[in-house]
């Protein structure tokens, strides 16, 4: 099998760890931490986020500057550089009991034979990171698509490959709860301005409890992200939340780190899909064309 594509503006380091070079940047990976509730509202460590920390000429660039300054025929290519460069790290710097989110942009996948490259070179990927599929978890931004089909299509074929499938930024201006129940992911990440605003009011605390208690009853596990105050810590564990990110627990730290001062658990058990937390089981997926191949087992 030729080697993919994806390692090509690859650079290994002696330390262990891998960047991206890309038009003068070089991109380097960040991982934030993730938390589990349990009993007691104990947290203890679930999953990683991998995010892009760009840097010219020595001195770092905000993300967002980086991709509004990019062509829009790179946005591609460039978003699954930093995808490589986060499961590469992944496999050598995390937990391999923790799970690894990465994004993808959904409105980057309008075809079949799209989605199916990108899969080929995703498992080569997860092969040079020693990594399975059951630990990696795809946020699909809440984004318009210039077709809800082919989205549909490129989530299932995610799934069909062994992967979770979450729904990042809920909440946010092109969010829907239609999206949700079309597409059944297995985590809703709460989108952080929409969390603080609602939790600074009564009905707004009521508002996420019956949202994320409605999500449960489906089989979708909830996290709150953005949070930066203890208050929000509390409300988030009042709301019944099952796992959290932000600043008051954890910062974005680039690679080469070392979490080890975080006391880690599985949260989700083998195979993919099956929680540890006690939630019901999740109906059955609406049947739609299938396309992509599948990992074995």
């Amino acid at each position: 099998m030729s080697r993919s594509a994806s390692f090509a503006h690859i650079v290994r380091h002696e330390d262990g760890s891998s960047s991206g070079v890309w038009g003068g940047y070089t991109l380097q990976t960040a991982f934030q931490p993730i938390f589990a509730f349990g009993e007691g509202g104990k947290l203890s460590l679930a999953a990683f986020e991998g995010l892009i920390r760009p840097q010219r000429d020595g001195a770092p660039v905000p993300p967002p500057a980086f991709f509004s300054n990019m062509a829009s025929s790179d946005r591609m290519h460039v978003e699954t550089l930093t995808r490589t460069i986060h499961l590469l790290n992944a496999g050598v710097f995390l937990d391999p009991s923790s799970l690894v989110f990465v994004n993808f942009d959904p409105s980057l996948f309008s075809d079949r034979m799209l989605t199916e490259r990108i899969l080929r070179e995703m498992r080569l990927v997860l092969h040079e990171a020693g990594i399975e599929p059951s630990r990696i978890v795809c946020e699909v931004t809440e984004q318009r698509t210039s077709s809800d089909t082919a989205l549909f299509q490129f989530v299932q074929a995610l799934r069909d490959n062994g992967y979770l499938i979450a729904v990042d930024d809920y909440g946010s201006e092109d969010s829907s709860i239609q999206r949700i129940n079309d597409l059944e992911p297995d985590i809703v990440k709460f989108d952080a301005q929409w969390i603080t605003r609602l939790m600074n009011s009564r009905p707004g605390n009521a508002l996420l409890e019956a949202m994320v208690a409605d999500f449960r009853a489906k089989g979708i596990i909830n996290l709150f992200e953005g949070i930066e105050e203890p208050w929000q810590l509390e409300l988030a564990e009042k709301c019944g939340v099952d796992m959290v990110q932000g600043y008051v627990l954890a910062r974005p730290e680039i690679v080469p780190v070392n979490f080890a001062m975080f006391p880690s658990a599985r949260f989700f058990s083998e195979p993919a899909r099956h929680f540890s937390v006690p939630v019901p089981a999740r109906r059955k997926p609406a049947s739609r064309r299938v396309f992509g191949h599948r990992v074995s087992d």
